[in-house]
């Protein structure tokens, strides 16, 4: 009976090699994909001089996609104290309300690519990087080859910090954009009222200021996307560039919900965030 003894043990293989693939999916905080690819892969960046994971997530279908970057919040590894806290970086934004978000835009969905900022760069070129010089002049141009996709197809958005990067970079290049997107933006209106970690002194904050690239227009030809909970702490803020880019004539869609700085309030509005994304690249001329 040895064949019978061999198939119990592939069956248990199997078995467990299923429930490894589910603790792993849990552990990076979803449990279903809805059909899409999960594709970690290293940037090797000259301009950091370090290599870097990334994240994507890649949707069923094999037409030219469109490509959609979000980008993480800060995070600090001297404050975990649960499992999900331990998830850092883009794999932070792995959620069940990504995925399914993503699934029902059907054909329209993009590949989503959750890049690399590190812990706190706030995604600009600093002293201890050039931030924003890597993702626009590697990591874009490095998805659109590896995922074949369409470099007239892109659009930026990102949570809390990154929602602050995501600005900053598209202001940097508002024609390689289609859209943006500050989902509870992590802006400053001065260099005193800043994060200390976010900038390096007064004259990087002066530098890197989404406000100023406001009053200059640079958000005037990209739709832009911004939200934020009721308690926010980035909600005063945030209202002020709304206003800001309304006064510019901008194209900017405000949101205020009840919910605070937390991935609850991010993911109960995930889906909303990616069909603002879906249509702008349909629409991107």
């Amino acid at each position: 009976m040895r064949w019978v003894a061999a198939l119990v043990l592939l069956v248990s293989g199997m078995t467990a090699l299923i429930s490894e693939g589910r603790v792993d999916a849990a552990s990076r905080g979803y449990s279903s994909t809805y059909g899409a690819r999960v594709v970690d892969y290293a940037l090797a960046s000259d301009l950091l001089g370090r290599r870097l994971g990334e994240v994507a997530i890649v949707p069923p279908g094999d037409a030219r996609p469109s490509l959609l970057f979000l980008l993480h919040g800060r995070h600090d590894r001297t404050r975990r104290s649960s499992p999900m806290s331990r998830r850092s970086g883009p794999e932070s934004m792995l959620s069940n309300a990504l995925f399914a978000g993503l699934a029902e835009l059907g054909q329209r969905a993009p590949i989503v690519v959750l890049l690399n900022g590190g812990q706190h760069s706030w995604y600009h070129d600093r002293r201890d990087g050039r931030w924003a010089s890597m993702i626009l002049d590697e990591a874009i141009p490095d998805a659109v080859r590896r995922f074949h996709a369409r470099p007239d197809r892109i659009a930026i958005g990102g949570i809390s910090m990154g929602g602050y990067g995501a600005l900053h970079l598209a202001a940097l290049r508002p024609n390689e954009f289609c859209a943006v997107g500050g989902h509870s933006a992590a802006l400053y209106e001065s260099y005193g009222a800043a994060a200390r970690v976010a900038f390096d002194d007064a004259a990087d904050f002066a530098r890197n200021d989404v406000f100023k690239a406001a009053r200059q227009g640079r958000f005037n030809r990209i739709p832009v996307w911004i939200d934020g909970g009721t308690r926010d702490p980035f909600r005063e803020g945030d209202a002020a560039f709304v206003s800001l880019l309304r006064a510019r004539g901008a194209d900017v869609a405000y949101h205020v919900w009840p919910g605070a700085h937390t991935t609850s309030y991010w993911g109960t509005h995930m889906a909303e965030y990616l069909r603002f994304y879906a249509a702008t690249l349909a629409e991107c001329r």
